[in-house]
This record gives C-alpha cells, sequence and structure tokens, in this order.
C-alpha cells in the first residue's frame, strides 16, 4: 500500500544542542519512586514520652484516663470529649495545656490510621495554632508543634496552612528553645513537602533564613538533621520554587557538605539536585557554591548510598551549556565515569548513560572525551543492547548524539564501538521517541558512510536493521514513517536495480559476459571486523580525537 501521498514529508534539519541535551523532567521514571518519594518527603513523630506527676495532679480529667504499666497515658478518639471541655474552662494553667497538647499529639501519634479527622472534626486545631504563640511556655510550644507535625505527615495538611500556623511555625524557628526549633522546622519540612504551592507558603512567610542559621550553628546532631531535611523540602517539588528564595541555601550546603554526618549530606545533595534542575541560571547557583563541584566529584567514587544524588546533581549541571558541562570535567568526572556505568545498581547505571549522553551533545572536544574515556563507549554500546530498558534508552541517546553530532572520524569511532548494532537493537521497540533518536542515529552514520565510501548500509542488514526499518513504514506515527521511508529510499532503494544491472549479461562477440567488477587484494588487505566488506575498515588511534 503506498502511503507516501498521506504523510507529510521533511526531515530535521541538523541537531540543536538544547534538544541533545536533556533534564531529567523528561524521563517518565524517577529514581525515587512515589512511594519512597512520599516517605522522604513527610516523616512522623511516633515516640509517646512519658506522662510527668504534676502534668496528672494538675489535670482535671486524670480520674477518667487509664495509665498504663509503664506510667504512659495511652490516649484514643475516646478521649477528645474529656480533653476538649478542659480546653472550654476559662482559666486553664500550663500544666493542663500541656496535658491536652500532649494527649492530641500522642493521639496522632500511633504508627497507622492515626485519627486526623477525628481530631480536626474536633475543633482542637485553633487551640493548638494559639499554644504556639504562648512564648512564655515553651513546653505547651513544643507539645502543639508536634501535634501539628503529626497532621502535617497526613493528606490533611492543608489543614494547617488554613489555620495560619505557618506564621507561627516560621516565628519559633528563632524560639531560644532548641527542641521548640527542632520541632517547627520538623513540621515546616512536612508542609513544604505536601506539594508544590504549600512549599511555597512556607518560603514566603521567611522560613528559608532562621532555617539556614539553625543548621549553620546548631545546638545538637538532631537539630542539625532535622533541619537540613526541611531543607531539602524548601528546594524540592515541581514547578520549582523562585531560584531567588531557594540559591541563598548553596552556601550552607556546600559546608553540610563538608562534614561526616551522612544522613545529612544525603539530603543536602538531593536539595542541590532540585536547585540544579533547569536553565543555566540555577546551575550555576550551584556551581558558584564554593568546594561543591569538587565534593560531587569526590562523592562518585565513593561506594556508598549518596553516591545517586550527586550524581543527579552532577547530570542536572551537564545539561547545561558547554561551559558549564566542561567545568564538570575538568573537575575529573570523567575519572569516575567507567566505575559509575560498571555498577551494579541499574539506576547508577542509567544515570551516568545519561551524563554521557549530555556530554556527547556538546562541543567535539567533549565527544572525543567520551570515546577516548577507557572502557566507556564499548560499555554504554553493551548497556544500549543487552540492559534493562531504561538503561537502554540513556545508552542510545549517547550513541545517537555522538552520531549526529560527532565529527566524521567520532562518527567512524562510534561505528567501530558497535554503534549501529546498538541503534539497531532497538528499532522494534514500542517508543515513538526512541525510534526517531535511533533513526536519525542511522541516517547520520549511512551518509557518512556515503560520503567517505564506507558500507555502513550492509552493517545495518547485517544486524536486522533494515528489516526492522522497512516494518517501520507501516508505524502509526507519520514522523517514524517518514524517516522510515527516507532511509530506505535514499540508502537502499538502488540496490536491486544496481544489482540487477550487474547481474545482466552482455554480449562480447559470441559469448555473454556479466558486469561484476573483482578488486585484486594484496595478501595483506582481508574484510574488516568480519564484515563483508569490499574495503578494509581504518583504524584509528583514539588519543588523536
Amino acid at each position: 500500500m503506498n502511503r507516501e501521498n498521506s504523510r507529510k514529508s521533511g526531515f530535521k534539519k541538523g541537531h540543536d544542542a538544547t534538544v541533545l541535551r536533556r533534564q531529567r523532567s523528561e524521563t517518565t521514571i524517577c529514581i525515587r519512586k512515589n512511594k519512597k518519594d512520599d516517605g522522604i518527603a513527610k516523616r512522623r513523630a511516633m515516640a509517646i514520652a512519658p506522662l510527668s506527676d504534676t502534668t496528672i495532679a494538675n489535670n482535671a480529667c486524670t480520674s477518667s484516663v487509664t495509665i498504663d504499666s509503664n506510667s504512659r497515658k495511652v490516649f484514643t478518639v475516646a478521649d477528645i470529649p474529656a480533653l476538649m471541655s478542659v480546653l472550654s474552662q476559662p482559666h486553664i494553667n500550663e500544666a493542663t495545656l500541656h496535658y491536652v497538647a500532649s494527649g492530641f499529639r500522642k493521639m496522632l501519634s500511633v504508627e497507622t490510621n492515626p485519627p486526623v479527622n477525628e481530631v480536626l472534626a474536633c475543633g482542637v486545631l485553633p487551640a493548638l495554632v494559639q499554644m504556639l504563640q504562648l512564648s512564655d511556655k515553651p513546653k505547651v510550644q513544643f507539645e502543639a508543634a508536634w501535634a501539628l507535625t503529626n497532621i502535617a505527615s497526613t493528606s490533611e495538611t492543608k489543614a494547617i496552612v488554613d489555620a495560619d500556623a505557618v506564621q507561627y511555625l516560621t516565628q519559633l524557628l528563632c524560639s531560644a528553645d532548641a527542641e521548640v526549633r527542632e520541632q517547627c522546622a520538623w513540621c515546616l519540612g512536612n508542609i513544604a513537602g505536601d506539594s508544590s504551592t504549600l512549599r511555597d507558603v512556607v518560603l514566603s512567610t521567611g522560613a528559608m533564613q532562621p532555617l539556614l542559621q539553625n543548621i549553620a550553628q546548631p545546638t545538637n546532631k538532631s537539630l542539625f538533621d532535622n533541619c537540613v531535611w526541611a531543607l531539602s523540602n524548601f528546594c524540592r517539588g515541581k514547578p520549582q520554587p523562585r531560584l531567588d528564595l531557594v540559591s541563598p541555601a548553596v552556601p550552607t550546603l556546600a559546608q553540610v557538605l563538608k562534614g561526616e554526618n551522612t544522613s545529612a549530606k544525603t539530603d543536602a545533595l538531593w536539595a542541590l539536585s532540585y536547585i540544579s534542575d533547569g536553565d543555566d541560571e540555577r546551575i550555576q547557583s550551584v556551581l558558584d557554591g564554593e568546594g561543591i563541584l569538587e565534593a560531587l566529584i569526590g562523592i562518585l567514587g565513593e561506594n556508598s548510598g549518596i553516591v545517586m544524588p550527586a550524581l543527579r546533581t552532577v547530570g542536572n549541571i551537564v545539561s547545561g551549556s558547554d561551559e558549564q558541562t566542561q567545568a564538570v570535567i575538568d573537575a575529573g568526572l570523567m575519572l569516575k565515569m567507567k566505575g559509575l556505568l560498571n555498577s551494579s545498581k541499574r539506576m547508577i547505571c542509567k544515570e551516568a548513560c545519561w551524563v554521557l549522553s549530555n556530554i556527547a551533545a556538546g562541543t567535539h572536544a567533549q565527544i572525543g572525551l567520551v570515546l577516548k574515556t577507557r572502557g566507556c563507549m564499548a560499555r554504554v554500546v553493551d548497556l544500549a543492547i543487552s540492559s534493562e530498558w531504561e538503561v537502554r534508552k540513556e545508552a542510545i541517546w549517547v550513541v545517537s548524539n555522538i552520531a549526529t553530532g560527532g565529527t566524521d572520524r567520532q562518527v567512524m569511532s562510534a561505528v567501530e564501538a558497535g554503534a549501529i548494532d546498538a541503534v539497531c537493537s532497538v528499532l522494534n521497540v514500542n517508543d515513538t521517541r526512541m525510534l526517531l533518536v535511533a533513526l536519525d542515529a542511522i541516517d547520520s552514520i549511512l551518509k557518512l558512510g556515503m560520503k567517505l565510501g564506507k558500507d555502513y548500509h550492509s552493517f545495518v542488514d547485517e544486524c536486522d536493521g533494515l528489516a526492522m526499518i522497512e516494518t517501520l513504514q507501516e508505524h502509526e506515527s507519520d514522523d517514524v514513517y517518514t524517516k522510515a521511508v527516507y532511509i530506505i529510499e535514499t540508502f537502499f532503494g538502488a540496490e536491486d536495480e544496481a544489482d540487477d544491472e550487474n547481474l545482466a549479461p552482455s554480449a562480447n562477440g559470441n559469448t555473454f559476459s556479466f558486469g561484476i567488477v573483482q578488486k585484486d587484494l594484496e595478501e595483506d588487505e582481508c574484510p574488516a571486523s568480519g564484515r563483508n566488506n569490499s574495503q578494509p575498515m581504518a583504524t584509528f588511534n583514539f588519543a588523536a580525537i
């Protein structure tokens, strides 16, 4: 069936580096799955503190409560009316307020299915917000903030924002009490981690600067850890926070990376990955952080759980301008790439290929570095052919970017490394975009073969590429169809006619002869690389590329 008349013609004219360099937001699967992401975005405080004798003595409802064998009160929904009746009294002392706030906090601290809807329905939320304002009662503020933290860890986070709690939580980041500061940072981190909208509410109250102050001068390790974690949520989410609101965090994050606290370094690295994910200005804000680039490259050589966020940040940087990419290369990135590509962790291999694909979308010198780095190209080709699909896609981008953006010698080097086998291996997948990426690469390689007299089209045929391209003439995508037809007609269309012409006998006197011209080979000449080629393939010194 001739479908050409119903299809649009026209092909991509050249390749834009801004297209070939890709931000991570394009991928359909995030590194951190949704469930894990949600677990990191919010934290719940479930510990139950012992009930003090003073609190019990001053509480009007102690006769109706039950104390467990460890002298700890177990609060349930059944205690809500009694607790609310205490709040309705005209005069409530500090101990009683502490008891009520503690009761609701403990009720919300159960591990599964906390009764958040029942607590909100009883109308206690405004009272908890008012308790935050009792500057002379830090223990009450602490319990109220803790109760709000547990509410903020559920799907009802917005209720806290609607109750106008954020401004008071922000103010308490400057409290004289370290426990209050920590609990408020924890609560604000949960709110910011809920959604980009609520994150922006937190940032608009000016919470960033006092949070950074607590990180720079922490009273204890727990406060430090929770504040760095909250900071990562301040920087997190799509659409991204305004750069001017989060870039002040970069110097503080750089200091965290210089420490030995692995948990805090992990959160700091994720924060940097969020900030650097975007345009060149966002990337530069991270590059300007003193010592950040050196720390990132150093981490890539480690065998630890913090490699992933460091690699993500590096990947964001090399998706920027040629100059930003070069800054990472100059810091020693290529020395780490082979180890990353050979990692036993699938996602590290995927991210490493993504990094290389962005470098391969750069200058010819940067493409040359990808080809010259020992073991890199061979491993990329291997991953493109035989790894999981998510890894294969990124590896194909590496090959395609070299094929479409490299010099003639660089493209030939890629072919020698197995580029044709790699891109042809994905011609039967159900992914329109990757089919176009592979077809673009094949088009560029075959054009070079035609230009230099290389028999690259036979390489495509030998790895079943031609058969698969012919099948793509029936693809539902107009772009895939058009590209497949173009490749077949340009590089394979005249082959049968030429063969018939060569095989047709011609009269020579009373005899007939066939028009096949044989080339005499010298004794030291033979077809290269096991291919059925009429001339040996050239070999290249990678160091010269």
